[in-house]
């Protein structure tokens, strides 16, 4: 018998069932495999869902702050902002999808290619690796009985160093496919990372929502500042529209991505054995973390080109890692998440 989640999901899944690439997964190939036909027909709804923001898309990021909660703050004006992005699948092991965005940026005959954010998807995680402040990260466990049906996003900088993670179940109201975590901490964005520093957090309201012609990515964002108690100073709504488009160079982000998988794979493995080895960690620069990026897009670049060659390579890489990685945090005490708030579960 059908669920009351399959028949209201049903004009939801025809939609992304279209656009999703093909996938020959089953639940054979994974640990964490659905126990019943009905789990399993929602679990492959789930991921299609995912697998559907793939794809070559006309991007915007619009971003308008709204309400003040600082005596004196003055709105600041809305950032709007776009370009085009090719989202790609570079794992998938049926319960754990990974995609990564490639921004293609510049004039059609000399484009651009910046490797942009990650988003990794996990089915009924037993822990997500959660943003606590001051650039540093916390492993949270989600309770087994809350674990059903659920999955955990996990997004990634341009470096492959965490950013932000939640946990959630997608949802199929009215038609709608969409999964919204509650509230989570996350950095700044680079947008304010480099022109103010009147903050230090932002803790958002994530939703990804499959549409006919894409997908969104809709924020409600609360920016904190972390001198003593955590204070909102101001309220932000943020929606970031991807609108199938292919008539950009896509190749170039095809090329660049060839170029330099395998030098990202072992960049992730190693951003992945700190996660593993370390109950939390942090990156010991302050606000923008250009020293740790730029060396690692230069190498990525330098392997593309045939400059250097891949394992001395990521020998450098883990270096330039390290470098800035401690699982000292103690210094940071003033401007992480409160304990209180960290022993809490929103899952």
């Amino acid at each position: 018998m059908l669920t009351k989640r399959t028949w209201l999901a049903a004009a939801a899944s025809l939609a992304i069932l279209a656009a999703a690439p093909a996938c020959t997964t089953t639940a054979a190939n994974f640990t964490n495999a659905p126990s019943s036909d009905d789990e399993a027909a929602a679990f492959e709804q789930d991921r299609q869902s995912i697998l559907a923001m793939t794809g070559d898309y006309k991007v915007t990021f619009d971003f308008t702050e709204t309400v003040p909660f600082v005596e004196g703050y003055a709105l600041k004006d809305p950032k709007l902002s776009g370009g085009h992005e090719s989202v790609r699948v570079i794992e998938d092991r049926g319960d754990f999808i990974s995609l990564q965005h490639l921004l293609v940026v510049g004039p059609d005959d000399a484009p651009i290619v910046v490797k942009h954010w990650r988003q990794d998807w996990q089915y009924e995680p037993a822990r997500v690796l959660t943003f606590i402040g001051g650039n540093a990260w916390e492993w949270r466990d989600v309770p087994a009985s809350a674990r059903a049906g659920t999955w955990s996003q996990t997004v990634y900088q341009v470096d492959d160093a965490p950013r932000y993670g939640a946990v959630a179940t997608w949802t199929y109201e009215d038609g709608v496919a969409e999964w919204t975590p509650a509230h989570e901490w996350r950095p700044l964005p680079r947008r304010d990372m480099t022109t103010r520093d009147d903050y230090h957090a932002v803790d958002a309201v994530n939703r990804h929502v499959i549409t006919p012609w894409g997908w969104v990515h809709e924020q409600d964002n609360s920016k904190l500042m972390l001198d003593g108690s955590p204070q909102v100073l101001v309220r932000e709504v943020g929606v970031n529209t991807y609108r199938a488009f292919g008539d950009y160079p896509v190749s170039a982000a095809e090329e660049y991505w060839d170029g330099t998988a395998a030098f990202w794979a072992g960049v992730r493995a190693e951003w992945d054995r700190i996660a593993a080895e370390n109950a939390r960690f942090a990156i010991t620069i302050k606000g923008e973390t250009e020293d740790l990026y730029m060396p690692l897009l230069d190498l990525a670049g330098a392997v593309k080109d045939g400059e250097k060659d891949l394992e001395p390579a990521l020998v450098e890489a883990r270096a330039v890692i390290n470098s800035f990685v401690t699982a000292d945090i103690g210094q940071l005490a003033d401007r992480l998440r409160p304990t209180t708030k960290l022993a809490s579960t929103d899952y």
